[in-house]
């Protein structure tokens, strides 16, 4: 169905990136926010990103335990320089060298920085330090060029979407007018002679939350297979998500700059938030997670760009606590502190339909609770538990994970998929990836 590709306003954020597989068709990533006083130390995150397959990771500053942690790991690093001191940073060139020689060079090969972001969404930042960024960018290269890190190590700087001025239709992406020459011209310049890219933030849940009259659910979350046709170019979308980066490629575009590259470092949704934040649920997080995993694993790019790989960074690998702003802010998260998933998402190709879920039970879930959970659904709840009795066709495996992940994921769907039907007591979560318990296949809807 049509839809409006509303801008939004990206709300200034200071985190950690991390990121995952890489496969021939894109690159997925994870953010690592430490913005909690309840995380795993560095080196069990190490070992839990190891377990993931997540062999990528961005930071939001050059933390020494982190790095350290990170040594040998053979994961790859992006670090960031703060905005506090792009200032100095630009007005010193001895000073960046200092920044570049204790805080990259020094962990430098042993921790694997693959690029350094200057500044985070440094348009938004209530301190104005948007005139420093440019020759922060020069300054912090330069150092790179000085210790023969310039062609390991690349430089770029996180961007928010309400950088654009226009973003509807897609075709008509601009920048403001007022970041044009001062910013925007001299940052692309620099990352097309450095062989760089931009590095953007976009998140479709803000668009969606601000403007669910105008914005279908189904199309945020990559399950909308009509879609919408741009009047000013004929293509045709099918997720806010491509609409939003194309929308920053036209940008580029208007500006001279269509040969530079994109990375996506910041992208989620919550699995939960205020009663105003409209949308933010476990199963839409997964969905929208699981939906663009998929969608850059299994496809090529953009309508405007289908040869160049979308490459991206989901935000975030665990909830953060001490994070202010809405109840959202604190649930981005993949996993709990406690390493267990808030819910499932696929780093690799599958064959479901993205945007496909399902509910199964928690593994760590007490016997006696998911007994009581599993009675429910298959009483009261309405669940067709008909398949997981003695004889029939998902009895086995005979278990009560298995038998109770069955009746949930009917109850479930049976129920539309809606928010709050996948949570029993918490003993359930959502799944993106097609959940199998022996010859037993679990139903997308009933």
């Amino acid at each position: 169905m049509a839809v409006s590709f509303l801008p939004y306003c990206l709300i200034l954020s200071f985190f950690s990136t991390i990121s995952i597989t890489q496969a021939s068709s894109g690159m997925i990533g994870v953010n690592y926010g430490r913005i909690a006083n309840n995380l795993p130390s560095p080196e069990n995150v190490v070992n839990l990103l190891k377990s993931q397959g997540i062999n990528r990771i961005k930071i939001y500053d050059t933390d020494k335990n982190v790095l350290t942690a990170l040594a040998h790991s053979r994961i790859k690093v992006v670090v960031c320089l703060p905005n506090e001191l792009l200032s100095r940073t630009a007005s010193d060139q001895s000073f960046a060298d200092k920044w570049v020689r204790h805080n990259v060079r020094k962990h430098f090969p042993a921790t694997e920085v693959e690029a350094i972001a200057v500044g985070n969404e440094v348009f938004v930042d209530p301190k104005n330090t948007t005139p420093y960024l440019v020759l922060a960018m020069k300054n912090i290269h330069a150092s790179l060029v000085k210790y023969s890190l310039g062609k390991s190590i690349k430089i770029s700087s996180p961007i928010a979407l309400s950088a654009l001025a226009n973003s509807y239709p897609p075709s008509s992406g601009s920048f403001k007018p007022d970041l044009v020459e001062p910013v925007i011209k001299p940052m692309l310049d620099l990352l097309r002679k450095t062989s760089s890219y931009l590095m953007v933030n976009a998140y479709p849940f803000f668009a969606y939350s601000g403007n669910a009259d105008k914005i279908s659910l189904d199309y945020a979350l990559f399950r909308d297979n009509a879609g919408t046709v741009d009047s000013g170019n004929g293509l045709r979308y099918n997720s806010l998500f491509d609409a939003q980066l194309d929308a920053v490629y036209a940008a580029m575009s208007a500006v001279g700059f269509n040969d530079v590259k994109v990375m996506v470092t910041e992208t989620g949704w919550p699995s939960a938030g205020d009663g105003n934040e409209i949308g933010a649920s476990e199963s839409n997080a997964a969905a929208y997670n699981g939906g663009l995993v998929q969608r850059v694993l299994n496809g090529n790019g953009t309508p405007l760009r289908p040869k160049e790989p979308l490459n991206v960074f989901l935000f975030a690998l665990f909830n953060e606590n001490q994070k202010p702003g809405p109840t959202s802010e604190r649930n981005y998260g993949l996993f709990y502190p406690n390493e267990r998933k808030v819910y499932a998402v696929p780093f690799a190709a599958t064959t479901s339909t993205p945007g496909e879920t399902w509910c199964v039970s928690n593994g760590d879930a007490a016997k006696e609770k998911l007994q009581a959970a599993l009675d429910y659904a298959c009483g009261e709840g309405g669940a067709d538990c008909r398949p997981i009795q003695p004889g029939a066709t998902c009895y086995h495996p005979k278990s009560l994970e298995a038998h109770a992940s069955f009746a949930f994921n009917s109850y479930y769907q049976k129920n539309a998929r809606r928010d709050g039907t996948c949570y029993f007591g918490g003993t359930a979560h959502v799944v993106t990836q097609h959940p199998r318990y022996g010859k037993c296949k679990f139903p997308t809807e009933y």
